[in-house]
């Protein structure tokens, strides 16, 4: 009897289990570093709330270790390689690019989400962060209907791993402080460039997390998004550096109409800022063209560029307060693209990374009824990059 070839088969979807509320990921106490020892590494029996599905699919949501492990060893059973997509949640449409992309080159995505106290700074913005559990959930649901009735892709949405503080940090989060103690990754100096300078512990908190996500989830490859440019040069040299079996993939930054880079903090500019939100984009598109057209020196490369903004800065500081926009410059940098060491002329078969970053301060004067953002309108930092391709010279 002749069988039917394995490629005309249909590819067959496990049924979703009954439909239940989502498992929303309890936000527990952010300071853990006199809490005892959590379990949560240790092996364990399973119990009925360590994993759960986003109703009428078939993507489960792991909260504990011992159930994702299990799951994790399924897979591997049956051959299916598994892509990661780390987020913080507060899904938007880069972070669906990024799991698309990783739909099309594995068989199951796992999606981490995850508020990582560990990035944030003593000062800095955690308590506000966006929680948007339904909405993600919502956005993951549609997505994997997306990819499945698209039929062109390896893999579809296949988990969530939502872990809670106390698993991520066994031992008590060991603090946000520079000088604190515990057991963290730091990647130098990649990460003391750029966004460290102004942000000393946020690549140390991000190293470390995505190390323990690593090891939890054990992915063959790991999705991030260009946007985050430093943030794919500190994990790459982690993962070369210590030697870890995951391949690092970069999906290109997914950008507004008017060129605005999508964020989960864009939330927070309001009406009056969001429109006043490109100066960075466009800053940087600016310096492109000069590259584009030929020059190679730090100077005339992003002369012009920073001449645009403080032309936009005097444009603002004159109107009233009431509509005024202000914002401060982080830095506009032209760095070696491996390394990100600043450099004062551009080799062409190299290439280099254009980014900035700028912070969009708040609304002095709201008018009656204006949107001022999530929260109030705290001020957002703004960070953006353009890479300059290396440059081909033609046989």
């Amino acid at each position: 009897m002749s069988t039917i070839p394995q490629r005309l088969l249909p590819r067959l979807r496990q049924l979703p289990p009954p439909a239940t509320a989502f498992l929303k990921p309890t936000m527990s106490n952010r300071n853990l570093s006199t809490s005892p020892p959590s379990q949560a590494c240790k092996p364990s029996s399973l119990t009925t709330s360590s994993s759960s599905a986003i109703p009428n699919t078939s993507i489960r949501i792991f909260r504990t270790l011992p159930s994702l492990r299990h799951w994790r060893r399924t897979q591997r059973d049956a051959h299916r390689t598994i892509g990661l997509v780390p987020t913080m949640g507060a899904l938007h449409s880069g972070h669906l690019s990024l799991i698309r992309q990783a739909a099309s080159e594995t068989s199951a995505v796992v999606v981490s989400i995850y508020v990582n106290p560990a990035q944030f700074g003593v000062h800095e913005d955690l308590a506000s962060y966006p929680q948007t559990w339904d909405s993600d959930c919502a956005l993951l649901r549609d997505l994997d209907r997306e990819l499945a009735e698209d039929g062109g892709n390896l893999g579809t949405v296949a988990a969530v791993f939502a872990p809670t503080d106390r698993t991520m940090y066994p031992s008590g989060f060991p603090g946000q402080e520079v000088d604190a103690k515990g057991s963290f990754v730091s990647i130098t100096p990649a990460g003391e460039k750029l966004e460290g300078v102004q942000r000393p512990t946020f690549f140390r908190g991000v190293a470390t997390v995505c190390m323990k996500l690593f090891n939890i989830v054990t992915p063959e490859k790991v999705y991030f998004g260009q946007k985050d440019v430093q943030q794919t040069v500190v994990i790459r040299k982690m993962v070369k550096d210590f030697c870890m079996d995951t391949e690092v993939r970069v999906g290109a930054t997914v950008r507004e109409k008017d060129g605005l880079a999508m964020s989960s903090r864009n939330v927070y500019l309001g009406t009056r800022r969001r429109a006043r939100a490109t100066v960075l984009s466009s800053a940087l598109k600016i310096a492109e063209a000069r590259w584009k057209s030929g020059v190679r020196t730090r100077a005339e490369i992003l002369g012009p560029a920073e001449e645009y903004v403080r032309d936009i800065q005097e444009s603002e500081a004159a109107k009233p307060a009431n509509q005024r926009v202000k914002f401060e410059i982080g830095y506009l940098s032209l760095a070696d693209p491996e390394t990100l060491e600043e450099v004062e002329v551009v080799e062409e078969g190299r290439g280099a990374v254009l980014s900035g970053a700028f912070k969009m301060l708040p609304v002095e004067e709201a008018g009656e009824g204006e949107d001022r953002g999530l929260s109030g309108g705290p001020a957002v930092r703004l960070i953006d990059n353009i890479i300059l391709e290396p440059v081909v010279e033609e046989a």
